[in-house]
């Protein structure tokens, strides 16, 4: 699986603009604010049809402009696509697949696999349990397209269920729609739980191999957290959705009182454990981003479990974040599918064996017009 090449127009900082990567490294380098993330950005949005700095994708319009665009042509399972994206400043996206307008920008998701690791990434264990879902729920809606549009029908279920208790004292009327909306999240929260496990379980084998390679002389373990009466989340979709709606009916009243639902998937969280204590309450810096990076890389190797191939891997200026040793770690740990690195250091480049390099300057790419040595 392979990005050949990106084409820009008013995104971001580029005007116009159009890049062909090799397939192996392509190290994207330059001074700060010059575009380099941006073009990260755009790669990735092909993949997930999100802009990974801002949940609205017209905040990606070049300054001054109303329409931009994004098109990416890659091969995937041995076939060639190209997926455009149109942005508007005050209409939805526009998404094409090989020239094709989609009715659903579902119909797009997830054809280009990429597993993205930028700065935010390295805290990932230190932040809130938001992040850790983000985390799992943008790996498992490239990989299980079910997945996602499950998920977007129980955020929207979970926002009327939410606007129902919030609204209920001037309108408890409202109430009695309650229980539907209560059993419906329960039907898509027991689908939603069963995935989250039994990718929980394999990410957790492989990240602990990951780890172990960088820091030998530690043990990580990593524990799904969900509601407190599923007590087995590998069991069968109806059993969860029963163990969900006994506990919803037993906490009805709390909700009402609190004005907003209290429990299900969008809760969960990981429990991750250093030398079985948390990580995230004692874990050094060193620690936490040894941790997050084993995270990172063991989601790459679940992609390539899943369907035989690399997805594109895109770090976004982690390496200077990394001690040498991590440095060289990831660098070495990245010897098979495409990967798109940014940094601000050139002497990044002298590391790497294949590949390409490219310098960007004020929303201009320029290739170095050779292969790094």
């Amino acid at each position: 699986m392979n990005i050949n090449c990106i084409k820009l127009e008013n995104f971001r900082n580029y005007k116009t603009e159009q890049v062909f990567f090799c397939d192996r490294i392509n190290v994207i380098y330059g001074e700060n604010a010059q575009g380099k993330t941006n073009l990260l950005e755009a790669v990735a949005s092909i993949s997930t049809m999100k802009l990974f700095r801002t949940g609205q994708k017209r905040e990606g319009l070049r300054f001054g402009q109303n329409t931009a665009k994004i098109l990416g042509e890659f091969t995937a399972d041995n076939r060639n696509f190209s997926i455009e994206l149109k942005l508007f400043n005050k209409r939805p996206t526009e998404v094409y697949r090989n020239g094709v307008k989609m009715k659903r920008q579902s119909d797009a998701k997830g054809i280009l696999k990429t597993v993205l690791f930028c700065p935010d990434d390295l805290y990932l264990i230190r932040t809130g349990a938001s992040a850790r879902r983000k985390f799992l729920d943008t790996a498992l809606c490239q990989l299980r397209p079910n997945y996602d549009k499950i998920l977007s029908e129980y955020e929207r279920v979970l926002a009327h269920k939410n606007k129902i208790l919030k609204d209920s004292e001037e309108k408890p009327e409202m109430l009695e729609l309650l229980d539907d909306f209560s059993l419906r999240l329960a039907h898509l929260g027991a689908i939603i739980i069963r995935y989250r496990a039994y990718y929980i379980r394999k990410l957790s084998q492989k990240a602990c191999q990951m780890h172990k390679l960088i820091a030998p002389n530690e043990s990580l373990n990593i524990k799904y957290k969900t509601v407190s009466t599923v007590n087995d989340p590998y069991v069968s979709a109806q059993e969860i959705e029963k163990q969900l709606v006994e506990h919803v009916i037993a906490h009805k009243r709390f909700e009402i009182a609190s004005k907003s639902c209290l429990s299900g998937p969008h809760k969960d969280d990981l429990e991750i454990m250093l030398n079985d204590v948390s990580a995230s309450s004692f874990g050094s810096q060193g620690q936490i981003r040894t941790c997050a990076l084993a995270l990172k890389l063991a989601e790459r190797e679940m992609f390539f479990d899943d369907s035989g191939e690399y997805p594109v891997l895109l770090l976004d200026d982690v390496l200077s974040e990394l001690d040498a040793k991590r440095q060289d770690f990831v660098l070495n740990r990245i010897d098979k599918g495409q990967v798109l690195i940014t940094c601000c250091d050139r002497e990044i480049v002298k590391k790497i064996n294949i590949g390409m390099s490219f310098y960007v300057q004020n929303g201009h790419v320029l290739s170095d017009n050779k292969n790094i040595k």
